[in-house]
C-alpha cells in the first residue's frame, strides 16, 4: 500500500497550518489536522455550480463569481455550463491553493484556470464583492466548510448578516447565490430569508454514486422563480418557550 506523502505546506491568513498530501493519484488538503478537501469527493462541488448556474442557460454573456477555488471542480463545472462570452471571476484567499491548482490539480480537471474566460483574484472575497455592486448573475461560495464548522476564523463574517448583505448587493436583479456546506444549518437558512432572499436547500452526494456521504447547497435569490426545482424550504429555528410566570394572588 502506498503511503500518503506530504508535498506542500503553507499558513492560512489566520495562522493555521495548511498541508497538501498526495496518496497515489489523489490529493488532500488538511488544515490543523482536519481534512478540508480531497480530489475524490468532488460531486458536491460540481453540484454547487450546476444548481447555482442553472438559471443562466439562456444568458448569452453571464458574469459569475466563484468564492473559493478549492481544487477547481466548481470552476470546471461552471465553465462547462456557459458559452464563450461568459466571464468567471475566481476569488481565492490562499496563494498556496492557487499554486497547487497550477502544479497538481489542473491535470485532474482540464486546467480551468487557463481558460480565457477566467480571471483570478487573490484576496478576501467579501472585499471583492463589496466593490462589485450589481455585477454578478451568479455567486458560488465554497469557503471553508460552510457557515458551520469553519477552520479559519476569518471566514465567519462571510456567513453573518453583513456578509450576506454584501452578497445580495453584488448580485444583479435576477441573480442567484449558491452556498456549499459540509452540514445543514437551519439558522443560516433563516438568516438568508431575513436578508431578503427566497431560499431552497439541496442535499447532494459528496462523491458520485454515494448515498451515505452527503453535503448541502443552498440557492437563494430575490426572484423565487429562478430557484432550481426540488430541494427543501427553510425550516424555522426552534425557539425555547418563554418562562412561565405565576401570577401572584392577593389575599383578601
Amino acid at each position: 500500500m502506498k503511503a500518503r506523502v506530504k508535498i506542500g505546506a503553507a499558513r492560512t491568513p489566520d495562522g493555521s497550518d495548511m498541508v497538501l498530501y498526495r496518496h497515489d493519484r489523489d490529493f488532500y488538503i488538511m488544515v490543523n489536522g482536519q481534512e478540508l478537501m480531497d480530489s475524490r469527493q468532488t460531486e458536491s462541488e460540481q453540484a454547487l455550480a450546476r444548481l447555482g448556474c442553472r438559471h443562466l442557460a439562456d444568458c448569452e454573456a453571464p458574469a459569475i463569481l466563484i468564492g473559493g477555488l478549492g481544487m477547481g471542480y466548481t470552476l470546471r463545472q461552471a465553465l462547462d455550463m456557459v458559452g464563450p462570452r461568459a466571464r468567471v471571476l475566481v476569488g481565492e484567499l490562499a496563494g498556496a491553493v492557487v499554486e497547487w491548482n497550477h502544479a497538481f490539480f489542473g491535470a485532474l480537471n482540464g486546467r480551468p484556470l487557463e481558460d480565457p474566460r477566467v480571471t483570478l483574484e487573490t484576496g478576501d472575497v467579501v472585499a471583492l464583492m463589496a466593490r462589485s455592486k450589481r455585477r454578478f448573475d451568479a455567486i458560488l461560495l465554497d469557503i471553508d466548510n460552510g457557515p458551520g464548522p469553519v477552520t479559519d476564523s476569518g471566514n465567519r463574517r462571510l456567513y453573518g448578516r453583513d456578509g450576506i448583505q454584501v452578497c445580495r448587493r453584488a448580485l444583479r436583479k435576477d441573480g442567484c447565490l449558491a452556498v456549499w456546506s459540509v452540514e445543514p444549518s437551519y439558522r443560516f437558512e433563516q438568516l438568508l430569508v431575513r436578508c431578503g432572499f427566497h431560499v431552497r436547500r439541496y442535499r447532494v452526494p459528496a462523491f458520485k454514486g454515494s448515498k451515505a456521504a452527503s453535503r448541502f447547497v443552498w440557492v437563494a435569490s430575490e426572484n423565487e422563480t429562478l430557484l432550481p426545482p426540488g430541494g427543501g424550504a427553510p425550516r424555522p429555528v426552534e425557539k425555547k418557550p418563554p418562562h412561565a410566570y405565576r401570577r401572584r394572588l392577593r389575599r383578601r
